[in-house]
């Protein structure tokens, strides 16, 4: 049933006097100037630089560049693979590309790693909001350069947004859907025009994309075919590369924008090379070896145990933990709900009570975990214990129409006994199967139409194996037909894109400030059945929408908070992902002959952008 939309007048009725958020208020933007240009955006109309800033207080002016980052990527997007790459078209769906591709394009503007929502012209000098602000004006700078040397103008942003709404991944394409016209107003000017029915947040979001070189495009495809690099105006381009093996990313020594406010200080590596390994215990072995410099340990017994080699004992391998950041981060299984057996939100409860975080963290992990139980770990948007009035407010309009949990405390998983097999929960999940009409037939479940309750695990990785068989024993125990299927990282990707699995994890962040858009990408029916999205569970709930679309429409950040908190209890009480495991800090490795600043931003760690080569220091441990 589509739930009808409250009007302003319903919705204070609903929220009553004493808690009358206004989440249908005034506009994102209403503390910013329309018809006037400005330097900076940001959600609340907050920002931390002035319009003559000279660079981020996180960067470096003064460091050296120079020397070569041979690391390990932590983190990665759109069709990125870390351990393979046949194509070298980072923006589109199919294939697999490597990570950083980005760092070879511009855009128009660029984030503030410490600050939670805010954005500065890179390629825009400026930008102008229109007065119902659903247009915004682009002045470009004119120096603009794509690496051959040709100008970047406005017809080449135009051109890009044109493009990727139709053809780019769908984390660039679905935020575009109500993107009316993307035009050059002139050579230097570009005009982004919506229909009015985007999140205020959108444009937030698209001002990131990448910008192509319309005349080095047309006429070729725009597709994971590509095998030759994409001609790009960003600090690096692409080098020497051998797919499936590693790519190497060179500084542009010319480049256009090094002195911007936006990129002064920052990207100060003449090479940035990425090895691809199938096997983690093979990329360990490299960066004992200093064949690789920069790791971080995703493995917890590796980080207890298997940091003990000569170059760490004599001090030219640094050990130390980052602090996380201030993002929300999501760590869980989903399971697949375009699949009739998981639609009941009983046996999807059931399935998580299999899952034993205490004996695994204990035993696997060297108790260096926290369990996760929010898709917005690490923020104030992670709901804890009773609602708040004005969260309750948001909730009540959709009571009988969302589990009834969501209106109670929080739900969070049970705590184990802490023995693998917590007879306790596993009665319970015996129980709510039962409930939802799994019988045994023999040694498995089947319910009343004869089919087996089965559930298969996709992994890529053989150390998930080692981790989740306990999981899947006690799936089997209770009578669920359970199983692991270990893929090739193409196969991998492949099929979690055409959501072709049972059960897959997952990790991502949904950013310090979380936007409609985000949002919509993970949770959202419209994405649910989308290839490429990050709805993998296939969540497709009106209440949820609706939740979204508040979201979306918070006019301050308290107002956000309520709404994210609130959508956050609807989330967990349907149970379409199973919350797994979080860290706190990055744990990291590195060879000691690297710069960086401290402490580090507190909204994003890209250790390749800030850190910089420390030729003393390469000299002392014998990598000059």
């Amino acid at each position: 049933m589509q739930l009808p939309w409250p009007s302003r007048r319903q919705f204070l009725k609903l929220t009553g006097a004493a808690v009358a958020v206004p989440l249908l208020g005034r506009p994102v933007f209403a503390e910013t100037p329309t018809e006037t240009p400005l330097h900076g955006l940001s959600a609340f109309g907050d920002l931390k630089y002035p319009p003559d800033f000279t660079h981020f207080d996180y960067a470096s002016p003064e460091a050296p560049t120079g020397g070569t980052f041979n690391f390990q990527p932590s983190y990665w997007y759109y069709n990125q693979n870390v351990l393979t790459f046949n194509t070298l078209n980072s923006f589109v769906r199919t294939g697999d590309a490597p990570p950083r591709m980005e760092m070879c394009f511009d855009t128009l503007m660029e984030d503030a790693w410490d600050e939670p929502d805010a954005l500065y012209g890179l390629l825009a000098e400026s930008v102008t909001i229109s007065e119902d602000r659903n247009s915004f004006t682009f002045k470009l700078r004119p120096e603009a350069r794509f690496h051959d040397g040709s100008p970047l103008t406005a017809e080449d942003v135009a051109f890009s947004y044109n493009l990727l709404k139709e053809k780019g991944h769908p984390q660039l394409a679905l935020p575009l859907a109500e993107m009316v016209s993307a035009e050059a107003s002139g050579e230097h000017v570009f005009r982004l025009v919506f229909s009015g029915e985007q999140s205020e947040r959108t444009i937030l979001d698209v001002v990131e994309y990448p910008v192509f070189s319309k005349a080095s495009l047309e006429g070729k495809a725009f597709d994971s075919s590509r095998i030759e690099p994409l001609l790009g105006s960003g600090p690096y381009q692409m080098g020497r590369f051998s797919a499936d093996r590693y790519i190497e990313y060179d500084r542009v020594e010319d480049y256009w924008a090094r002195d911007l406010p936006v990129r002064r200080g920052l990207y100060l590596f003449d090479r940035i090379r990425i090895d691809f390994f199938r096997d983690r215990n093979a990329a360990f072995e490299a960066f004992k070896k200093g064949e690789v410099f920069w790791r971080e340990e995703f493995t917890s017994r590796l980080w207890a145990t298997g940091y003990d080699f000569p170059a760490l004992r004599s001090g030219k391998v640094v050990k130390q933990e980052f602090p996380e950041e201030r993002v929300a981060d999501m760590q869980a299984w989903a399971l697949n709900q375009r699949r009739a057996r998981f639609h009941d939100a009983r046996v999807r409860e059931a399935i998580g009570l299999c899952f034993d975080f205490e004996w695994t963290n204990r035993n696997f992990f060297y108790g260096l975990y926290e369990r996760s139980v929010s898709p917005f770990e690490n923020t104030d948007f992670k709901a804890t214990g009773a609602s708040s009035p004005e969260e309750l407010a948001l909730l009540e309009q959709f009571r009988g129409q969302i589990p009834e949990a969501a209106l109670g405390e929080a739900v969070i998983p049970p705590v184990s006994d802490g023995s693998g097999r917590d007879r306790k929960l596993l009665s319970e999940a015996r129980r709510l199967l039962t409930e939802a009409g799994w019988r045994p037939r023999g040694q498995f479940l089947q319910n009343e139409d004869g089919e087996r309750l089965t559930v298969e695990y996709m992994v890529r990785d053989q150390v998930f194996v080692q981790v989740t068989t306990p999981f899947i024993e006690n799936l089997r125990a209770i009578g669920i037909d359970a199983s692991i299927r270990m893929l090739d990282a193409a196969q991998y990707q492949a099929r979690l894109a055409t959501f072709d699995f049972d059960l897959v994890g997952f990790r991502m962040t949904l950013g310090a400030t979380p936007t409609r858009d985000g949002l919509e990408l993970v949770f959202h029916s419209k994405t649910a059945k989308v290839e490429g999205s990050r709805n993998l569970p296939g969540t497709a709930d009106p209440a949820v929408d609706r939740l979204v679309e508040l979201a979306g429409r918070a006019a301050s950040r308290d107002e956000l908070i309520t709404a994210v908190r609130a959508l956050d209890r609807v989330l967990r009480a349907r149970r379409d992902w199973i919350p797994n495991w979080y860290s706190p800090s990055h744990r990291t490795a590195y060879w000691d002959m690297f710069g960086f600043k401290e402490p580090k931003p507190d909204y994003f760690f890209p250790v390749e952008a800030l850190w910089w080569y420390d030729e003393e220091k390469a000299k002392a441990i014998g990598k000059a």
